[in-house]
């Protein structure tokens, strides 16, 4: 049997693009942090708003810490895009980014794990979401 996929996003999310997965770059990280070339300060560094964003809209995620094995580690979407106007750069949950999906032509997800007890975080994938067609602009009154 081989490794478990995770989907791109932990939801419905119909179809998800360019998605980028930072597995590697995370292993590297914690292998670094074990073996003491990194310290455990420089990793868990997760500031006041990052961790009220895993709190209130963060998905639980299916593992515990890697840094300190507690079990409040969360996923954390956050959205980013010209044509999100002012919710763009903000944390959103699954039924937000669906109801996104179906509504923007096109914008970022960048997906970051929290530990709400030692402040880890760590970009666990992105990729992009939307309806792939370009907004109809208002028609302006005048010629």
């Amino acid at each position: 049997m081989g490794p478990r996929v995770r989907p791109a996003y932990p939801g419905r999310v119909l179809s998800p693009r360019q998605v980028v997965d930072y597995a590697l770059q995370r292993r590297a990280l914690l292998a670094d942090v074990r073996a003491g070339r990194v310290g455990r300060e420089e990793v868990c560094d997760a500031g006041a708003y990052l961790l009220r964003a895993a709190r209130f809209h963060g998905a639980p995620a299916d593992r515990a810490c890697p840094v300190c094995r507690h079990d409040e580690l969360a996923q954390v979407s956050w959205v980013f895009g010209e044509s999100l106007r002012h919710v763009s750069g903000s944390a959103r949950s699954a039924a937000d980014l669906e109801q996104l999906a179906a509504q923007v032509p096109d914008f970022s997800v960048h997906v970051v794990e929290v530990c709400t007890e030692c402040r880890w975080n760590h970009l666990v994938r992105s990729f992009v979401l939307g309806t792939g067609r370009p907004r109809r602009g208002r028609r302006s009154a005048g010629g």
